[in-house]
């Protein structure tokens, strides 16, 4: 057997230190009873509270045919207390985003309450956006947005009285209303070191360290290493890290087209306002309309218009 040249082995240990895109994992492996633990550890440092799946539910991103959408996965989930978490990973720019987010969560919500059945059995949803776009503008790479009543006058937040078992339970509305996390990835630029600047450094550069205690990144360690998807798998992985690339290029070259159109268009009504401006003056100073034709190259009716 051959020995490795020493760029050979480079090259091997690359693959090996190499996880695939949450986004990918989300479609082909963390489905699977057996892959949980990775998608729960993620909710866990992302939720701040240690949650359980129950089971992967349907939604428009469980389709894994080959003309799948690229640039948008998610995954729907229902934990042990029954309440749905979406998770939605964007690749590229969308106008309306944010009303999508709230579209999705309020169809969630109606899915989930039977036909006749009273208000008691609105779920509680959380909804996780990871972002490779920017969405806005925002100094921090982590958004959270939830409901809450705070009084006008006195600044308290409202509790209400619902009937549990027979008697009366004060909760909050947030304990309610549904949850909104945005994390926009592009702007995390720190040293990972807590749990959740380790799982977002992943979602950014694809990077797990040996000694990660994050919940979740152990289990990916060993679950997402491209090096031990089969030649198939890593083929089909590399076709769609190229097709974002590709979409990211053509959406690029369309932004960079529209700006180039637009200062063209700028500079021509720019050198359109000067001729105009020249002739106003030409003609204010008495001269023939001859004269203002020829040297700004305006029409009669342009100069007589002014």
């Amino acid at each position: 057997m051959e020995k490795k040249t020493e760029k050979e082995e480079k090259y091997m240990k690359e693959l090996q230190d190499r996880y695939i895109r949450f986004d990918w994992a989300i479609k082909r492996l963390l489905r699977q009873k057996a892959n949980f633990g990775v998608l729960e550890g993620f909710l866990t440092v992302f939720l701040g509270e240690k949650i359980t799946i129950e089971e992967i539910l349907e939604s428009e991103g469980n389709q894994q045919d080959a003309d799948d959408k690229f640039n948008r996965v998610d995954i729907k989930a229902k934990n042990t207390r029954g309440d749905i978490i979406l998770i939605e990973i964007q690749n590229t720019r969308e106008l309306y985003y944010l009303e999508r987010v709230l579209y999705g969560v309020a169809k969630a919500i109606t899915e989930h309450l039977h036909l006749g059945q009273d208000y008691s059995g609105v779920k509680k949803v959380y909804s996780i956006s990871i972002l490779y776009f920017d969405i806005g503008v925002g100094t921090d790479y982590l958004y959270h947005g939830q409901n809450q009543f705070v009084g006008v006058h006195t600044h308290d937040h409202l509790q209400v009285n619902t009937k549990e078992r027979g008697a009366i339970v004060k909760r909050l509305p947030s304990e309610i209303f549904p949850e909104y996390i945005l994390v926009r990835v592009n702007e995390f630029d720190k040293v990972a070191v807590t749990p959740l600047e380790e799982w977002v450094r992943y979602l950014k550069d694809g990077i797990i360290t040996p000694e990660t205690t994050a919940p979740g990144l152990e289990e990916a360690r060993e679950k997402l290493c491209y090096y031990s998807m089969s030649p198939e798998e890593r083929y089909a992985y590399d076709e769609h890290l190229n097709a974002i690339m590709i979409q990211n290029d053509v959406l690029s070259t369309a932004k960079l087209e529209g700006r180039e159109e637009g200062l063209a268009k700028g500079r021509e009504e720019g050198r359109a306002e000067e001729r105009l401006e020249t002739a106003r003056r030409m003609r204010s100073d008495g001269l023939s309309m001859e004269m203002v034709v020829r040297y700004t190259g305006l029409s009669e009716e342009e100069i007589n218009s002014l």
